[in-house]
C-alpha cells in the first residue's frame, strides 16, 4: 500500500483557516464526508471521539487525526496545511499547521493499519514537512507526499 492508494490531489488543502482545534477537525470531517458521500455528523463524532482519547498531535507542528468509520471500505486521507498554526494539545505542546485526517474502515485489515504508519513516517520526515510548508497549493502538497517515499 502507498499513500496514493488513499489520497488524491483533490484531498489536499493549503491555506485552510480554522479558529481552533475543534473547528479544524469539524471542517476536515465535513470535507471528508462530502468526498466520501457519507454522513458528516458520523465522521465528526468519530474523529472527535478518537481525539478525546488523546491528542493526535504528534509533535513538530504535525497532527494525524484518525478514526474508524462504519461503511468505509478502504482508507481515505485528507491533508491540510493551515494558514496559521493551531493549538492542538500536541505531545510537545506546539501548535500544528500540518494535518492529515485519516479515516479507516471499522474493521481494518493489516493493510489498512499500514496506512497510518505511512502517513506518520512521511509527516515526521523534516524534509517532507518543510516541503509541505512551502507548497503553493494542494497539488504541490499532494505531489510532495506522493513523491517522497520514506
Amino acid at each position: 500500500m502507498d499513500i496514493s492508494d488513499f489520497f488524491t490531489p483533490a484531498d489536499a488543502i493549503v491555506g485552510l483557516r480554522a479558529a481552533d482545534k475543534s473547528r479544524l477537525l469539524q471542517e476536515l470531517s465535513n470535507r471528508a464526508a462530502d468526498r466520501l458521500v457519507l454522513d458528516s455528523d458520523r465522521i465528526v463524532q468519530a474523529v472527535l471521539g478518537r481525539e478525546a482519547l488523546g491528542s493526535t498531535g504528534v509533535g513538530s507542528g504535525v497532527a494525524i487525526p484518525h478514526a474508524r468509520i462504519a461503511g468505509l471500505h478502504k482508507p481515505f486521507g485528507l491533508f491540510a496545511r493551515t494558514r496559521r498554526p493551531i493549538a492542538f494539545d500536541s505531545i510537545d505542546g506546539q501548535p500544528v499547521d500540518l494535518i492529515f485526517l485519516l479515516l479507516l474502515p471499522a474493521n481494518p485489515q493489516q493493510e489498512h493499519l499500514h496506512a497510518l504508519a505511512l502517513v506518520a513516517r512521511a509527516l515526521r520526515d523534516r524534509k517532507i514537512a518543510g516541503e509541505l510548508r512551502r507548497a503553493r497549493d494542494g497539488k504541490q502538497a499532494h505531489r510532495c507526499l506522493i513523491a517522497n517515499r520514506v
